[in-house]
């Protein structure tokens, strides 16, 4: 599932909502292509330090726990940067999984 956000000077950014398939498959690299270096940082080093300790095992569990929430984040941060939903369906969906309170 999609929802579009769109910044005040007009540009929009369509995002997926929900389970990160590509954070699944290629770790940080998605972070780091969408020009989230901040993420793509930080997902390196605890997929380093705690594979590091596990013999790789910990970095993949790290993979798996950061393909479910990294999408909800790089919404919230998208949001926190000036962006809103473009439509109510956006809107909806937003509201539906907690991402964006109703008040907003």
């Amino acid at each position: 599932m999609k929802v579009v956000l769109k910044n005040p000077g007009g540009l929009t950014k369509e995002v997926k909502v929900g389970f990160s398939w590509t954070t699944f498959f290629f770790g940080f690299l998605p972070a780091l292509f969408r020009g989230d270096l901040k993420w793509a940082i930080i997902m390196l080093i605890i997929e380093a330090v705690i594979g590091s300790f596990t013999l790789g095992i910990g970095a993949f569990v790290t993979g798996i726990v950061f393909s479910f929430v990294y999408n909800n984040i790089y919404i919230k941060e998208l949001i926190e940067k000036g962006y809103a939903p473009a439509d109510g369906r956006s809107r909806t969906i937003l509201e539906d999984r907690q991402i964006l309170s109703r008040a907003a």
